[in-house]
């Protein structure tokens, strides 16, 4: 697969099946193969195609930061994907979600970075936090348009990144107390409950270390990307699960607390 023409064809199709709600095979597995190069080739007409359709882009999502999930999925460094005004949306103007509109949605509970200027690679770890606005612990509700979550790298990466909704808990201030959520966020843990049962534990350690790491990687990957933007000023970026990706389905309540780290327990239920 090398003309820009099959290129379309793959963007046309995601955008299909991400509509109707419909899985589709793998491009991985199709004559010709697919590789993680051409997938970003699709990233910016899925863009054009949000856009197109009324959609605002609000950020990118953060994905497979957390190692134990590639040797299950066969990944080998983390992708990323876009977030629009479509899939954003505040955890506290969102008590239930419906899970009609996703393809085997799994639940990623996050930490989430407001930016309020743009990163750029050669930051200190000092000055890629003093870009940060705001961090928050939200969710991610990822799904996978191949069926049974099998599929390759560069799959996910046309497939946005597997998003579906991010849902941002309470924002908190990062100037206040710089230095200690640098410290907080290579260190803190959480504990994942469904329905009062503990599903999950982890914590920021699982994002390639710390999520402020994983905003660096992604700040890298955008430098030596010709054909996406880099961040700016005024995105969201979720910077990927600090537990395994767990399956959830309807009339299941979801809760998640942090230890080590001033954000509140955050919960949604789900229809």
């Amino acid at each position: 697969m090398t003309a820009q023409t099959d290129i379309e064809v793959v963007a046309k199709e995601v955008i299909a099946s991400l509509s109707n709600h419909s899985q589709i095979r793998t491009f991985s597995s199709r004559p010709g193969g697919f590789t993680i190069e051409q997938a970003y080739l699709v990233t910016p007409l899925l863009r054009a195609a949000f856009e197109a359709d009324g959609e605002r882009i609000t950020g990118r999502k953060v994905g497979f930061t957390n190692r134990k999930m590639w040797t299950e999925f066969g990944i080998r460094s983390p992708i990323w994907g876009y977030t629009t005004s479509r899939t954003t949306f505040e955890l506290a103007d969102m008590q239930v979600l419906s899970l009609s509109e996703f393809s085997e949605p799994r639940i990623e509970p996050e930490i989430m970075f407001g930016l309020k200027a743009a990163p750029t690679p050669a930051m200190s770890d000092s000055a890629l936090v003093d870009c940060v606005e705001w961090v928050a612990l939200g969710y991610e509700i990822v799904q996978s348009i191949f069926p049974s979550w099998t599929f390759a790298a560069a799959d996910t990466v046309a497939a946005n990144g597997l998003h579906g909704a991010l849902l941002i808990g309470k924002r908190h201030a990062i100037a206040p107390r710089k230095a200690e959520w640098q410290r907080e966020l290579t260190k803190f843990e959480v504990d994942l409950y469904c329905n009062n049962k503990l599903m999950q534990s982890g914590g920021g350690a699982l994002v390639l270390g710390s999520p402020l790491v994983a905003l660096r990687h992604l700040v890298e990957l955008l430098a030596n990307d010709l054909h996406n933007p880099p961040l700016r000023a005024g995105e969201s970026i979720s910077t990927g699960t600090l537990t395994l990706a767990m399956p959830i389905n309807p009339r299941e309540c979801w809760t998640t607390m942090a230890l080590g780290i001033p954000l509140e327990e955050i919960s949604i239920r789900f229809s």
